[in-house]
């Protein structure tokens, strides 16, 4: 009993055997749990559907058990009698430590869900790519807060800093309105969604998919090759056509045929189109006309529509509704009108 009241390092001998034994209980149970749970449990959410599950073992693992061993190293040399520089510099490191680990699991949290809610849709993947910019502007706002908590559970006044931080975040804000601006915009096309990466686009005069869409700008690859870069702003606050979300195209197409088309001829010209149109897997015939009476043509108007959103399977159809038009209006004898002009020549015969 004598050897347990020995002092050493101004601690005795049991003190020490006290953290000690909590130092290696909590390793033990730790490495138990580490070995004999975890390692179960990960085998056990293999075969769930859910991700949650693996997503919280994989935290578990990760992150709270090593707060876990650090938590066990702190309380056991708080059993201790030390100097109080060396309690200092622990109890910083400590913090330090948990305030590390439980930001990262924040952190990982904030991530997966917005990747879950991404996952419910289609092409996935090329909204996880726009949510990268979404993430880390949300990761330095945690962090950015982490470091405050830990700065105000060091005893430090942080009132002063926040306040100094609202003001400069006051000036900045004033500086750099596009910025910000442009930032909002990003979060409106993250959360609306009027288009996403992949999708073909018309901005004014022009035309291509959207390649990337970050912080402050995206970018356009089009028709001609280049790249179209525009600011956020510029985009949430344009009229936008978005071919992409397209079901069915619309086609209106009309022709003419010359004033010496018999009224039989006339009579089979809506019926010859329509025959054409229908024969075409991907065409739906809506309606055909005799439209009126132009200068130099009977007119009319056919309106079908395209079952597909590709503008080459629009074009390839179109092509061949015309071609087969062509041909049948050959074979029947009717010609197409083109502008003309008929004079009258008056001749008066004076006669001396």
């Amino acid at each position: 009993m004598d050897i347990l009241n020995t002092t050493f390092l101004d601690n005795t001998f049991l003190t020490w055997l006290i953290a000690a034994a909590i130092i290696i209980a909590s390793v033990i149970i730790v490495k138990a749990v580490r070995v004999i749970v975890i390692r179960r449990l990960k085998n056990w959410t293999l075969n769930t559907k859910t991700t949650w599950d693996n997503f919280i073992i994989d935290v578990v693992d990760s992150s709270v058990l090593p707060i876990v061993y650090i938590s066990a190293f702190y309380f056991a040399s708080q059993t201790l009698k030390l100097p109080e520089n060396i309690d200092r510099i622990i109890h910083v490191a400590y913090m330090f430590a948990f305030t590390y680990f439980i930001l990262k699991i924040i952190s990982a949290a904030f991530k997966k869900f917005v990747y879950s809610f991404i996952q419910r849709s289609e092409e996935s993947e090329s909204k996880q790519k726009q949510a990268g910019g979404l993430i880390a502007i949300v990761n330095i706002i945690i962090w950015i807060c982490g470091i405050i908590f830990l700065i105000d559970n060091m005893g430090y006044n942080v009132t002063t800093l926040i306040a100094g931080l609202g003001v400069g975040g006051i000036a900045i804000a004033l500086a750099a309105q596009a910025v910000l601006g442009d930032l909002f915009s990003y979060f409106v096309i993250f959360f609306d969604r009027p288009f996403e990466i992949g999708d073909f686009v018309q901005l004014g005069p022009d035309n291509g998919v959207i390649e990337y869409i970050g912080i402050k700008t995206t970018r356009i690859r089009t028709l001609s090759g280049e790249q179209l870069i525009c600011s956020n702003t510029d985009l949430t606050n344009s009229r936008l056509r978005n071919y992409k979300r397209m079901e069915k195209r619309r086609v209106v197409f009309s022709l003419g045929v010359t004033y010496q088309t018999s009224h039989s001829q006339l009579s089979e010209i809506p019926k010859i189109v329509k025959t054409v149109i229908i024969s075409k897997p991907q065409l739906q015939f809506d309606r055909g006309h005799f439209s009126g009476y132009g200068d130099f043509s009977l007119n009319f108007e056919f309106v079908y529509y395209v079952l597909d959103a590709d503008y080459n399977i629009y074009m390839d159809n179109q092509q061949e509704v015309y071609l087969e038009i062509f041909s049948a209006f050959e074979k029947e004898g009717i010609d197409f009108a083109y502008p003309t002009q008929t004079l009258i020549m008056d001749k008066e015969v004076k006669l001396n």
